[in-house]
């Protein structure tokens, strides 16, 4: 069973991840939190597989919170899933600490996917995302750079490709 912590200021998006997510089998959702720091001390006291998480929040935002569970909870995967693809944010994300990045626009299957993904050690990123953080490394634009193992290069360059989540993982075994 995966475990999942909920993370997002908005009521009836963590409602409604949560009904998404219990559907799953092999999903349970075993909190949530509307702020960063809340959600934060629970990933951290929780120790969950996952954390999907949402960057825009007031106080302590998504960065912050994911940079605080890296450092508390290393074992546990943080996935951003935000309506931003903004490259500098994802950036952040990433150098904070999180494995993935989804969009909340997302297929819920593929959502599915992206967390059993990061639960058994992957990096799930929603190709568009892919791409942007792709362009940005080939025209050197300025800013942080993305620090990325050579398997999350791996699996950032097959999702660029424009290959589903579920043929990375099986490509990469």
């Amino acid at each position: 069973m995966i475990t999942v912590v909920l993370v997002d200021d908005h009521r009836v998006v963590v409602e409604g991840l949560k009904l998404l997510l219990e559907a799953f089998d092999d999903v349970t959702v075993v909190g949530s939190a509307n702020d960063g720091d809340t959600g934060a001390e629970l990933a951290i006291s929780l120790s969950p597989d996952v954390v999907l998480m949402d960057l825009s929040m007031p106080g302590c935002d998504g960065v912050q919170a994911t940079r605080r569970i890296a450092a508390g909870a290393p074992q546990t995967a943080v996935v951003v899933l935000t309506t931003s693809g903004d490259r500098e944010q994802v950036l952040r994300s990433l150098d904070a600490g999180a494995v993935g990045y989804l969009m909340k626009d997302t297929d819920p299957q593929a959502l599915h996917e992206g967390i059993r993904a990061a639960a058994a050690g992957g990096s799930p990123i929603d190709p568009r995302v892919a791409r942007a953080l792709v362009e940005t490394r080939r025209t050197g634009a300025t800013g942080p750079r993305p620090l990325l193992t050579s398997k999350q290069r791996e699996v950032l360059e097959l999702v660029a490709a424009g290959l589903p989540n579920r043929l990375v993982g099986k490509r990469l075994g």
